[in-house]
């Protein structure tokens, strides 16, 4: 593709996160090892820039809160891994742990959730992620504020059965005594669950079942037939699993909220191309952006988080997980950029 389109497709696509009131995120992660690895300031700054009003970050990192303070982006922090266990096991840890990462902060730093868990269930640190859930939202009690920062957990569609037709979907008997209890507490805090959806994976793993125009949004042919609902793109098909699992166990006012979403600019697989990257994630956010929700819950919003602002490329795993993201650990753009555009109107994929 000649460089003047990778520019007018991240031009439009900055111009869509810019736009209105977006329910569109970027996550940023600070594992990075590079020397050249962009600044917190700087990338608050970029954010900033492009109007990107909300930051999914994997644990507490005070260097980036510092540079959070007064921008008005809107923050969820994850809890490290090897923390699920003491604060689920010790009240006082968790008071602690909101004390140095939440209250020394706020109100300066606007935080929207606490994560407790990444794609912990199932696994040994399942059993830690629903009491830890509890302690934390206890702590912020405290000093009410519960009201206004959630509590919850990041899953991945492994906890279900099956994800498609929707309809089909349940719990599965490995998580379902996890998960169960989770989403009835969530329900009662009034917070959402997460979860990670990629389309991507889901085309590579069986692109029969997921063809790649039904993963990148530009079906016109393929489209399932769900209980009177049609769906045209996976996406949907995920989140509305996750939300006919929530009812089978009861649980119907629980948002679900999509934690990580992306495609590869390059990769092992022939779909990992620069031009399906940017298919898919304008598509995405132009679906986001609508307002029209999924068919099992027309009109409410999807609240959503792109991965990632940089590529990884110091990740291990090899291509297949290095390059989702908007740019480089150098802070150059993955694609020739103009921050400057005033292009509103998305294109016609």
């Amino acid at each position: 593709m000649a460089p003047t389109f990778h520019l007018l497709y991240l031009a439009i696509l900055l111009a869509i996160i810019k736009g209105g009131s977006s329910s569109v995120g970027v996550c940023y992660s600070i594992w990075g090892n590079g020397s050249n690895f962009a600044s917190p300031a700087n990338v608050v700054e970029m954010y900033q820039s492009n109007n990107i009003s909300r930051m999914r970050l994997y644990e507490p990192n005070h260097m980036v809160f510092d540079s959070l303070q007064s921008s008005g982006i809107q923050v969820v922090v994850g809890v490290r891994r090897e923390d699920i266990s003491l604060l689920a096991m010790s009240y006082d840890a968790a008071d602690l742990w909101v004390q140095r990462n939440i209250r020394n902060y706020w109100p300066y730093v606007h935080f929207r959730y606490i994560t407790v868990g990444n794609e912990d269930i199932p696994g040994s640190y399942a059993q830690f992620v629903l009491p830890a859930i509890q302690n934390l939202h206890n702590a912020l009690r405290v000093d009410g504020l519960w009201h206004r920062i959630k509590v919850t957990t990041v899953v991945s569609p492994s906890v279900l059965s099956v994800s498609s037709p929707p309809s089909a979907a349940t719990f599965s008997d490995n998580t379902i005594e996890y998960m169960a209890p989770i989403v009835r507490y969530l329900y009662s805090i009034g917070a959402p669950l997460l979860t990670n959806v990629y389309p991507y994976f889901g085309y590579v793993e069986n692109p029969i079942a997921v063809p790649l125009p039904y993963a990148l949004f530009t079906s016109k042919n393929n489209k399932l037939l769900d209980s009177g609902l049609v769906y045209t793109n996976f996406f949907d098909v995920t989140v509305d699993a996750f939300y006919a699992s929530l009812e089978k166990v009861g649980v119907t006012g629980v948002p679900v909220a999509v934690a990580e979403t992306g495609w590869p600019s390059n990769g092992r697989n022939s779909a990992a191309t620069i031009w399906n990257s940017w298919v898919y994630i304008t598509n995405l956010i132009r679906h986001v952006m609508s307002s029209q929700g999924t068919p099992r819950r027309p009109g409410e919003p999807i609240e959503t988080y792109l991965f990632a602002m940089f590529n990884e490329e110091w990740k291990l795993g090899g291509l297949r997980e290095n390059h989702f993201g908007l740019f480089n650990s150098d802070l150059s753009p993955v694609y020739p950029l103009d921050f400057m555009t005033s292009c509103t109107t998305p294109i016609c994929i």
